[in-house]
């Protein structure tokens, strides 16, 4: 076991230079084709490695030998200069156990499966008003502003208990967050106004509690408002770009393949399409960052204590020993009858998303309500992707019926 010569050979994060819009900048199966781990090079100099192959990245996503926990020195930043924003409070994804799980485990019941099965009248209530909405005198829409964006942010504000009126401003502040191409500057004001929105939002349901996520939290004696707000910001942005991001692409890569929509009507079906889409656009093109605790041995390479790894999903969702096989496509094509439940567009491990049962059931009603009482859907026009984000997704798909 030797470890790989220090030259970087691709730069983080990698841009989308051509390919199909769908996957993952070319650059990353590039390497992956190389070899599962490789040598890369963050946006502030340092060297880190790319670990694109599947059964590494689980390793390093499930093995306490990789850490989480974004305050450690050496941790991999994509964003140059932005190790100065990293406060001693970071939301419980950044954390390693035992504080990762004592407050992940104040969460878990709201995102049980059961829990979010009860909710599936209600976001087909949000589906079929945005729709309705959207369709309203009209024969064509921005499908990302009238449809795909709408529905989750109504979604989490109704589960959170946010003012959807004040969805604008989450949106724009969210935006900026994960924007790779923001400014240290522009990414501490953002950070400093959405927490200073929710520590005013928590006192409030201290004050007077209603039945959401929320006030739950804020009634408990082992989170300050500071603690409260830092998991509100997690749940408030990832719980509508991700989503919003999911629906636009999904329904993009649909509209390209219209021989695989049927697979949406049937309930039997459905699940496992909606499976396949969040598997084959794997959203988080850069990747999962983690630093080693100790020496490993990784896919032919020594990563030693103190250095950074990324964990490509994008590239370990396309593995075609793990999700090729006789009878279906080419692991980069879309397959809604494939077998992709073992895929990793959540992450694994004691990291993975905790919504992930609540984006299952958002994308099934929207995209299975979407074709269905659209059947004409078709595009209309130039649709533009984001790339400047670390959610891949779109900003505009024209659509008509």
């Amino acid at each position: 076991m030797t470890t790989a010569p220090t030259t970087p050979v691709l730069p983080l994060p990698a841009r989308h230079s051509g390919g199909c819009p769908f996957g993952p900048p070319p650059a990353y199966p590039e390497a992956a084709a190389t070899g599962p781990v490789t040598r890369a090079v963050l946006p502030d100099g340092d060297l880190c490695w790319l670990v694109t192959g599947i059964a590494e990245v689980r390793t390093v996503l499930s093995d306490r030998r990789f850490s989480a926990d974004i305050r450690h020195p050496t941790f991999p930043l994509l964003i140059a200069g932005a190790r100065e924003l990293i406060t001693d409070n970071p939301d419980f994804l950044r954390l390693d156990d035992p504080e990762h799980a004592r407050q992940r485990r104040m969460l878990t019941g709201e995102f049980l499966v059961k829990r979010v099965e009860a909710l599936r009248p209600e976001i087909q209530r949000i589906v079929d008003g945005a729709l309705d909405r959207m369709t309203a005198g009209r024969t064509t829409a921005d499908l990302v502003t009238d449809f795909a964006l709408p529905v989750p942010s109504l979604v989490i504000c109704l589960l959170l208990g946010v003012p959807y009126e004040d969805h604008d401003r989450f949106q724009r502040l969210s935006r900026t967050m994960l924007n790779r191409e923001s400014t240290v500057e522009q990414l501490r004001e953002a950070q400093e106004e959405v927490h200073d929105y929710l520590r005013d939002l928590t006192a409030r349901k201290r004050a007077q509690p209603e039945d959401d996520v929320l006030s739950r939290l804020a009634a408990r004696d082992d989170l300050t408002p500071v603690d409260v707000a830092a998991m509100g910001v997690l749940l408030l942005v990832a719980g509508h770009e991700t989503t919003a991001n999911m629906i636009a692409l999904s329904t993009a890569l649909l509209l390209d393949h219209p021989e695989q929509i049927p697979g949406l009507a049937d309930p039997a079906t459905l699940p496992g399409a909606v499976e396949e889409l969040l598997r084959l656009l794997t959203i988080v093109h850069t990747g999962l960052p983690r630093v080693a605790l100790e020496d490993v041995e990784l896919g032919g390479v020594t990563v030693r204590a103190g250095e950074g790894v990324m964990a490509m999903l994008s590239t370990a969702n396309r593995d075609e020993a793990a999700f090729g096989g006789a009878g279906h496509r080419a692991t980069d094509e879309l397959d809604v009858y494939r077998d992709a439940r073992r895929h990793l567009a959540f992450g694994f491990g004691v990291h993975q998303c905790l919504g992930q049962p609540l984006a299952r059931a958002e994308l099934q009603i929207a995209l299975e309500t979407l074709f269905r009482r659209l059947p004409g859907l078709r595009p209309a026009g130039e649709r533009e992707f984001r790339t400047e984000s670390f959610i891949y997704g779109m900003r505009s798909l024209p659509v008509t019926w």
